[in-house]
């Protein structure tokens, strides 16, 4: 084997190499978007306890729904993209806010049992139910990019709807 062959051998595998660890890198870090989210909820599931849980998953679609029929969202900028992207979601958050503090008062945590499993599985599927609306009503792609796989999983608007009613129907299979 020539010195050249070599190097070039050499040359080859650390191209291959760099493109792997970029292309996990990419694909990580928007893993690790789902993942904090998804971690976030399970914590707030695990430290305020079942109903308060339920209760913040039921408020996502209440919330939705009057964001929905929202009558002022023309006020709101539209431009710088990152401006309108937060405005919006502050609107949306909002929403969930309000309607979280009437849902906690209606959920009882008694009468409610989930499992480990069970607050796992719902706070990823919460975590992408959140994802999927970031894509298709706050357009956040105009700011952020994510990898093509998880663009793949979000941004087809045939998918939107089960994202959307993921959480529910996790609820009703793992809520008892």
């Amino acid at each position: 084997m020539s010195a050249t062959s070599a190097q070039d051998a050499l040359n080859q595998m650390n191209a291959l190499a760099t493109h792997t660890a970029l292309s996990a890198y990419a694909v990580l870090g928007n893993v690790l978007a789902l993942l904090i989210l998804a971690s976030a909820l399970f914590l707030f599931a695990r430290y305020v306890g079942r109903g308060p849980f339920v209760a913040l998953l039921l408020s996502f679609y209440a919330g939705y729904a009057i964001y929905a029929a929202f009558p002022y969202l023309a006020f709101l900028p539209s431009a710088p993209a990152l401006t309108a992207v937060l405005s919006h979601a502050a609107v949306y958050f909002g929403l969930v806010l309000v309607f979280y503090i009437i849902l906690r008062r209606v959920v009882v945590s008694d009468f409610l049992y989930i499992g480990l499993f069970g607050h796992i599985i719902l706070a990823t599927l919460g975590a992408a139910f959140l994802i999927a609306l970031a894509y298709h009503v706050f357009s956040v792609t105009d700011v952020y990019h994510f990898t093509p796989t998880i663009a793949q999983l979000f941004a087809p608007t045939q998918y939107f709807f089960y994202w959307f009613a993921a959480p529910a129907i996790g609820l009703f299979f793992f809520a008892r």
